[in-house]
């Protein structure tokens, strides 16, 4: 197979026209190519707005072809196949997976495939159930406190824009993007540059995902919380559950750590256990929201609207003098500002968007890097302190109800309190409370924040808008600590694998689920070796 790099096509041309382009990069009649897969499809706005393809073709006489062309574009297609480890015996003592986001979830679909018939620990409901409580929240500002946005089947990924792109190449990816749409995602990601599922499709893999581990043996158990370990000379024998009929020890000498970054009561069990852990740098700062049609006039140009196009999205970042980083995160094209608390009288946002991205708005993290020095104390917890206080800080310039306080940002780059919005409604629900979010928020956020809009208007004109809304605080964009393994994965607690986001090995839905196979081929190693003759 042959790999051909940069084929263009305007917005006017079908994707019927790709055979034709590739045969004419290749020096061949079209009748010649006999396959032809698009591996990845990119839009180019920097000047014309272009789509620009990768593809994979078959040809005859390959090895002839390849010498014969003298185009750069053209290479030898690398084989890059993920395939899942050789079966094993069900152990006596099965593994545990704790936590059903895309670390845990990939991490289970792993092992029950190759034998290992796992149980899956998840201290929320399922994501039909979690779904209502999640409206019920939005609407009421009523919290349950195991069923939100941040615990449940899917993780917080599963109430988000669902993105799926990463900045790394790994074999395993392939396979996550299969998986996903096996199960129902949009055949879209598999060759999107920046390819996304959706909440509204999230919801439904899920599900199907669900289906698949219970009919390979993997025992699921909803509502059921890991409140200690068991441990026997350093290794893990069993954990302590918590479940809806009451508490219960379940035997376990393996068990992987997929908590996701928001189970801050289950890392201060693991830190009064003794698990080794280090705090680590994460971001902090607001939700940015722009109306759609302003920054797809910006992007896009004379084309914003054009069908093949889509809502446009950005991707900005600027260092300042002060040595702190301001960048956008998770951006939303088409969706909405969402409330993501987990715990009492503590607010906290995100952002989510549909597969269809039509809403009104655009919205983003806009972060401010933070480094452990700015945490307030020492040792692996302090930085869930940090986040704490600045939820509470949220949460009582709110008014309370987890209402989010909110700035317009011309108002803000003033110093002045805002009293309503401009042409950019927010959309953040139950409502936001007007205030001036520089008696909130560190001095150091603040001017960050300051520091970085005026920079980052230069890139995307319109972005520092007076009208554009932030709503604070955004607080969980990733974890504040990082659960310490070996090179094979392993705890020093022997039996304890700590996987994903939660752990401080991934930040994102891709590379949780590709840390979570890692993890699993670690497991299967270590059961096929204790099962040799």
């Amino acid at each position: 197979m042959l790999q051909i790099e940069r084929v263009i096509l305007s917005l006017e041309e079908s994707e019927d026209r790709l055979q034709e382009k590739a045969a004419a990069i290749l020096g061949l009649p079209p009748r010649e190519i006999q396959a032809l897969t698009i591996l990845r499809r990119a839009i180019d706005a920097r000047e014309e707005v272009r789509l620009v393809y990768t593809l994979r073709v078959k040809v005859k006489n390959e090895e002839k072809v390849l010498r014969r062309c003298r185009s750069r574009q053209v290479s030898r297609a690398e084989k890059e196949h993920y395939r899942l480890p050789p079966p094993v015996q069900p152990p006596d003592i099965p593994p545990v997976v704790v936590g059903a986001g895309p670390g845990g979830l990939f991490c289970a679909l792993a092992l029950a495939r190759c034998g290992a018939r796992p149980i899956l620990l998840e201290r929320g409901k399922p994501v039909e159930e979690r779904a209502e409580d999640v409206e019920q929240f939005w609407t009421t500002g009523q919290l349950d406190f195991q069923s939100n946005v941040q615990f449940g089947e899917g993780g917080a990924g599963a109430f988000s824009d669902g993105k799926l792109n990463t900045g790394t190449r790994d074999p395993s990816h392939r396979f996550i993007l299969g998986e996903l749409v096996a199960h129902g995602a949009p055949e879209s990601i598999l060759c999107d540059a920046k390819p996304h599922v959706g909440t509204d499709y999230l919801h439904r893999v899920l599900a199907s995902l669900r289906r698949e581990l219970v009919s390979l043996g993997c025992d699921i158990r909803f509502g059921h919380q890991v409140t200690n370990l068991v441990l026997e000379e350093g290794h893990l024998s069993a954990l302590e559950v918590q479940g809806p009929e009451g508490r219960y020890i379940l035997p376990a000498r393996e068990a992987v750590l997929a908590l996701g970054n928001s189970a801050r009561d289950t890392f201060e069990m693991l830190h009064a256990a003794g698990v080794p852990m280090e705090p680590k740098p994460l971001a902090v700062g607001v939700r940015i929201e722009h109306l759609q049609k302003d920054i797809d006039a910006v992007q896009y140009k004379a084309q914003a609207g054009h069908p093949r196009l889509g809502a446009a999205s950005y991707k900005l970042s600027c260092h300042l003098e002060s040595g702190r980083s301001v960048f956008s995160f998770c951006v939303c094209p088409g969706g909405t500002v969402v409330a993501a608390a987990s715990e009492a009288d503590r607010a906290a946002t995100n952002g989510m968007s549909l597969y269809a991205r039509d809403g009104e708005n655009i919205n983003g993290g806009l972060l401010v890097s933070v480094t452990p020095e700015d945490f307030p104390g020492d040792g692996p917890l302090a930085g869930i302190a940090f986040q704490r206080e600045l939820e509470e800080r949220a949460y009582a310039a709110g008014g309370g109800g987890y209402i989010a306080p909110a700035q317009r940002v011309g108002d803000f780059l003033a110093h002045r309190p805002s009293t309503g919005p401009g042409k950019v409604t927010p959309t953040y629900r139950p409502g936001v409370r007007w205030c001036d979010l520089w008696e909130l928020l560190p001095p150091f956020i603040c001017e960050a924040l300051t520091q970085a809009l005026p920079l980052l208007e230069q890139k995307i004109h319109g972005f520092a808008q007076e009208d554009a809304v932030l709503t604070a605080v955004e607080s969980r964009s990733s974890c504040p600590l990082r659960i310490l393994r070996s090179e094979a994965g392993e705890s020093a607690v022997r039996g304890l694998w700590p996987c994903g986001e939660g752990a401080g090995y991934a930040g994102g839905i891709m590379s949780a689920a590709a840390d979570g196979l890692k993890t699993a081929e670690h497991i299967l190693e270590k059961i096929r070796k204790e099962q040799m003759p």
